[in-house]
């Protein structure tokens, strides 16, 4: 019952900061579960069912709010979804013990990425700059596939890859990211359903997943457009990389008394970085005032 408890909390935060930033409910769902010993692809293909239901939500609660680009979504969603059906057989034609380090590799990478994205680079305001079918259609097809084999992965590639682009509206982007979601991980589920067989899928745990996003997602669609996205961005790419350092620290053999050492000397740079975030844009919103 704590453990469910604990699924419907992560859940519920996870989808507030997807829904507020556009990436982390799989990464951070997954990074979780992994850390219960959970079988790489049995927690990726859990976390995909519950975000059939999260991101419904959340797409109908960005499309109320006025976040989505409809063009864009059609564009982003159809190779996403294919990609992440093929992702999806590949994932669970591989043993669990041995595909689990490398998903956790990927995953700190990704939260590594996510960080230094949002602490060293993040700048919104800048002038529009066209985004072409031709750039949508590949960064579609690469983050499909990693979402499905990762267990997150649409967001943080596509999210970041979106904003960088010159003139991004964030509340857009976030929102347009989220509600092409819904059909990726759909088509995720369904390749881990043929491809792993139904009794592979825990129910209650999707239930807690389920029920904590669920609440969280119209309340994240509406928090968009006030909360300051270089915040979350910092917050859970630390998180990500936190979770998932002690199985890549196992791979080299590392003590109980270094992993201590490593947790401690990381966790105070995470705090650093997220003072440094508030004072880089700070110096950015005084900046742009004065200009």
């Amino acid at each position: 019952m704590r453990k469910l408890l604990i699924f419907a909390i992560v859940g519920f935060f996870a989808q507030l900061i997807d829904g507020a930033l556009g990436m982390a409910y799989g990464l951070t769902s997954t990074s979780l579960l992994l850390a219960f010993g959970v079988a790489p692809a049995v927690a990726s293909a859990s976390i995909h069912m519950s975000e059939i239901a999260t991101t419904a939500v959340s797409g109908i609660s960005h499309y109320k709010f006025g976040n989505v680009d409809k063009k864009m979504v059609i564009t982003l969603m159809i190779p996403g979804a294919i990609s992440a059906f093929i992702g999806a057989a590949f994932l669970s034609s591989l043993p669990g013990h041995l595909i689990k380090p490398y998903i956790s590799i990927f995953l700190m990478i990704m939260g590594i990425y996510v960080l230094s994205r949002f602490l060293f680079k993040w700048n919104p305001k800048q002038e529009k700059q066209k985004t072409s079918a031709w750039y949508l259609i590949p960064l579609g097809a690469i983050a499909g596939f990693f979402d499905s084999v990762g267990g997150g992965g649409w967001g943080p590639i596509n999210t970041p890859a979106l904003l960088s682009r010159k003139g991004a509206i964030p509340s857009k982007v976030i929102g347009t990211v989220d509600t092409s979601e819904f059909a990726v991980t759909t088509a995720s589920t369904l390749g881990f359903i043929i491809f792993l067989g139904w009794e592979q899928f825990n129910y209650v745990w999707v239930a807690a997943f389920v029920i904590g996003g669920v609440i969280a997602a119209p309340i994240a669609a509406w928090l968009v457009r006030i909360i300051p996205a270089y915040l979350l961005g910092v917050v859970v790419g630390g998180f990500i990389i936190l979770t998932n350092l002690n199985t890549v620290l196992d791979i080299f053999g590392a003590s109980g008394n270094l992993k201590l050492v490593i947790y401690s000397i990381l966790f105070i740079a995470w705090i650093v970085a997220i003072v440094r975030s508030f004072q880089r844009n700070s110096r950015l919103e005084k900046l742009h005032n004065v200009t």
